[in-house]
Formats: structure tokens, C-alpha cells, sequence
């Protein structure tokens, strides 16, 4: 997911997808204990993702304080 399009979601749009991101993470590292994944590299991006909304999200929080 690039930076430029996490921008643009709004608040409830971030947290809903930072929750579905933190859910699949949970299933792709279930997935590899038990039985192997296909594409681990999938682990890497979801957890970028992840950090790229907190990053946002942190963003925005901050700009709200300082006004």
C-alpha cells in the first residue's frame, strides 16, 4: 500500500484497516507455524503496512496537539 493513498483515507478508514492488517498478520503467522505459507515475504509487507497507518495515524495526532 503506498503512503500516498493511507493519506488520504480518513480516521475510521484507518483504523478499520489497521485492524483487518493486524488481523491478517495474525492468520499469516498462524498459517506458517502450522503449515508452511507460499509467500513469506507477505509477513514483511503486511507488517510495513501496518507501520506506514501507526506512522499516519501518530501524524495526525501530532498536528492536532500543536494547534
Amino acid at each position: 500500500m503506498k503512503i500516498n493513498k493511507i493519506r488520504e483515507m480518513s480516521s475510521p478508514d484507518l483504523e478499520k484497516e489497521l485492524s483487518e492488517l493486524k488481523t491478517e498478520l495474525f492468520k499469516l503467522r498462524f498459517s506458517l507455524a502450522t503449515n508452511g505459507l507460499d509467500n513469506p515475504m507477505k509477513i514483511k509487507e503486511v507488517k510495513r503496512d501496518i507501520a506506514k497507518i501507526n506512522t499516519v495515524i501518530k501524524e495526525r495526532e501530532l498536528k492536532e496537539n500543536n494547534k
